[in-house]
């Protein structure tokens, strides 16, 4: 009995749930209620059909080719034949209400097949072709053959198989190709707007010869005697495409150049540097970027030959040793006028700022931007060279206030202009002083600060002795705090205190201002700022961008108190949707505007 009623019980037992490894796909379609066995049905019906469809055109051949039999008189249309054919011909109507068919009348005109039946008959016919995937009968072999989106039509609006669309190719010729619009293409049109070029006009013919000269520049032998400014125009449009290689290099060689300006020098090498300074022994302006390669051996080169270099400015020469650099002060120092440096990382440190400092007696223009080694010490070396009239920062190290009031002490009453860039620290005491010091200046960068404000700004420009500015650029001077961003009750940077009271001392020599994301610029100080009776004769280029109060009603204020102006700069200004620009001015930065010029729309963007 025990064996019995176990072997019931064993009879009894439930089949197990086993099953293999489920893939992706198969949870994808179970996921989604896809039955795969549906699947499979669906594509034994289609074939069924296709293969009966096939038998019936078969049929239909061979009765074609019995005796014709006498043709049966035509039978009145049924309602669902007219039906059809009016609903063809709504649609054919629709149609030619359509932009496709407006360009395919203008491309097609003058031709036999313009008309506007035959055109709209085309569109239709397409429209109803098979889509991408199906099966479908060649229209001169009969071949049943998949369509894909590269299915060239027949001559009868039918679909064409692979080994057709290879024989029927209208006779071997080629189909003519498109006409292209007149004008240029957007993405040149945008170039030439960053270039801050109008968008209007035609290039002067000096400007077409450059550029075409520089499209062939593989074919130039020589330059023969160019003037230095095409020379600089010739480098820049080289630099921009960056063909400066050690081939077109030599079109800017000769004993008879004093300066050489070249703005991508990546693709040059060490023996190249030295080649430049063997070729042009009266060189005295040395201006090259994106010098990487260049090692000691090359000023030791310049050393070595004692060369008159009056102005030498150098991007990324980071292979340069301190000790070297040193050398070339303590060489060459002494007639040096113009010293700007840019991205050095790996040297230049604070000694051999002091070094600099000491021996460059005569330098009148110094830059330095992107500097890492440098800091406090040699800011304090600066400011006892007393030649400056250019000064220009931009430090990678956290620095002091006090080191800039020296400089500012020393040299203020002749600096000629001033750039101090994103100094975080620097606080009101440094407005002060330039108030007190500079009265010669022309140019003024004080930029990325987070401290100075509004009434120290405002203060600055009142009141003040220098001469009216021509260039000022004070961006990114605001409140910096994104969980505040209406700013602290007592406004922190540039404002509408400071942006007022900078109008009000130099608005008729301004030609350029930069107060690109001063967010605190209100819209009542813009709108007496550029109010009816106000104008800025001088002011040509005028960024406002992420200043939020500018709308469309404020940019025509400016048009109309800036007669001058030729570029205006309003990225982030998202109040700005419909504006009628004058000729000649480029607006840069309508993300979702649409621009007007003279009643044509030139941008609209959604």
């Amino acid at each position: 009995m025990l064996d019995t009623h176990v072997g019931n019980r064993a009879n009894r037992r439930p089949a197990r749930n086993i099953r293999g490894p489920r893939s992706a796909l198969t949870d994808f379609l179970a996921s989604n209620n896809i039955s795969a066995a549906q699947i499979r049905d669906d594509y034994d019906r289609w074939v069924s059909q296709a293969q009966n469809q096939a038998v019936e055109e078969e049929s239909a051949n061979l009765v074609e080719h019995e005796e014709p039999e006498p043709e049966p008189e035509p039978e009145p249309e049924s309602p669902e034949d007219k039906t059809k054919k009016r609903k063809r011909q709504q649609a054919i109507e629709k149609i030619k209400k359509s932009k496709e068919f407006s360009r395919r009348k203008a491309r097609c005109t003058g031709e036999p097949d313009d008309d506007d039946d035959i055109i709209a008959n085309e569109i239709m016919n397409e429209k109803q072709r098979p889509n991408p995937g199906q099966l479908e009968n060649c229209e001169l072999c009969g071949k049943r053959f998949t369509v894909t989106a590269y299915s060239k039509a027949g001559p009868n609006g039918g679909l064409l198989c692979a080994d057709c669309s290879k024989k029927h190719t209208d006779g071997g010729k080629k189909a003519p190709a498109k006409k292209r619009n007149s004008g240029i293409g957007r993405r040149q049109k945008q170039s030439n707007l960053l270039d801050g070029l109008a968008p209007h006009g035609a290039q002067s013919l000096l400007e077409m010869c450059i550029k075409k000269v520089a499209d062939h520049i593989g074919d130039v032998e020589e330059f023969g005697d160019l003037p230095p400014s095409l020379l600089h125009r010739l480098g820049q449009i080289l630099s921009k495409r960056r063909a400066v290689n050690p081939q077109t290099l030599d079109l800017f060689l000769g004993a008879q150049y004093q300066s050489i300006d070249l703005y991508d020098c990546a693709r040059l090498d060490t023996d190249d540097y030295n080649k430049i300074l063997a070729s042009m022994p009266a060189l005295s302006r040395l201006n090259l970027r994106f010098v990487t390669p260049w090692k000691d051996s090359v000023f030791q080169y310049m050393i070595d030959r004692d060369m008159n270099i009056t102005d030498l400015h150098l991007d990324s020469p980071n292979l340069v040793t301190d000790a070297c650099w040193r050398e070339l002060f303590m060489r060459l120092g002494s007639r040096l006028q113009s010293l700007k440096l840019w991205n050095l990382d790996s040297a230049f440190d604070d000694e051999t700022a002091e070094v600099m400092c000491k021996h460059c007696t005569g330098l009148r223009r110094l830059k330095l931007k992107y500097l890492w080694k440098i800091g406090n010490k040699a800011l304090e070396g600066i400011s006892s060279m007393t030649s400056l009239e250019h000064l220009s920062l931009h430090l990678m190290q956290d620095t002091d206030t006090e080191p800039l009031l020296q400089i500012i002490t020393e040299l203020g009453p002749k600096l000629r202009s001033l750039s101090l860039e994103e100094f975080e620290f620097a606080d009101d005491r440094l407005l002060q002083h330039i108030h007190d010091h500079c009265h010669n200046l022309s140019k003024l960068r004080l930029t990325q600060n987070a401290v100075y404000t509004d009434k120290a700004l405002a203060n600055l420009f009142r009141g003040w002795s220098n001469q009216a500015l021509t260039y000022v650029d004070i961006h990114a001077v605001r409140d910096v705090d994104m969980s505040n961003p209406a700013g602290p009750p007592e406004p922190v940077g540039l404002a509408s205190d400071a942006f007022i009271a900078l109008m009000e001392h130099s608005g008729l020599k301004i030609k350029t201002l930069n107060i690109q994301s001063c967010r605190h610029v209100s819209y009542a100080a813009l709108e007496e700022v550029f109010a009816e009776q106000k104008r800025y004769p001088e002011l040509q280029y005028l960024d406002l961008s992420f200043v939020g109060a500018v709308d469309d009603y404020l940019a025509q204020c400016i048009f109309r108190c800036c007669p001058a102006l030729a570029r205006l700069v309003v990225f982030g200004c998202f109040k700005i949707r419909d504006i009628c620009v004058p000729k000649g001015v480029a607006v840069i930065g309508t993300v979702s505007a649409k621009v007007t010029v003279d009643g044509i729309v030139q941008q609209e963007t959604v």
